[in-house]
């Protein structure tokens, strides 16, 4: 196996994972009240020990973490919240589409990285001995199965007045 490579592959996913973090509890902190807010506050917690048990993981196989691409998915989060939402100031329905549909494909990243491990494992053991990869695999689906009636429900909110 390639070490130089998985350094590069690994890390590149611990700066999506760190950009995830961000998002995750910006979009908990934006929508604090009820089904939704209770399902980001517990994404935000689940996002985080993911990313740890990636930082884990890195460890273990001797990969060193590249801050300069942490700080670039950190930056990257926070210039995504740039995007113009029909609003000049402040969160609309739109911010709340593009943050789910943004957690859809941070979550759909992850659990390709959680994959792609588990193949790898076949040829590295440290990796399958260092993460419960099933478990980490299981939740990310879990993830993507919990966001999408929050992210419909948010289209249908955000939209709902185009209609009347």
């Amino acid at each position: 196996m390639d070490h130089k490579l998985l350094s590069i592959y690994l890390n590149d996913h611990l700066a999506g994972a760190t950009a995830g973090r961000e998002l995750a509890r910006r979009a908990a902190g934006s929508n604090p009240e009820g089904e939704l807010g209770s399902f980001l506050t517990r994404l935000a917690e689940e996002v985080e020990e993911d990313r740890q048990a990636l930082i884990s993981l890195m460890a273990r196989l001797e990969v060193p973490e590249d801050r300069v691409k942490q700080v670039a998915g950190w930056g990257a989060e926070k210039a995504g919240r740039l995007k113009l939402n029909g609003r000049l100031i402040g969160y609309s329905p739109l911010s709340r589409v593009t943050e789910l549909e943004a957690l859809v494909l941070a979550v759909t990243g992850k659990l390709a990285l959680w994959r792609a491990l588990e193949r790898l494992a076949e040829s590295e053991p440290r990796i399958g001995q260092a993460i419960e990869l099933p478990a980490y695999i299981a939740r990310a689906e879990a993830q993507l199965a919990g966001l999408e009636p929050h992210r419909l429900e948010a289209v249908h909110d955000a939209f709902a007045q185009v209609r009347a």
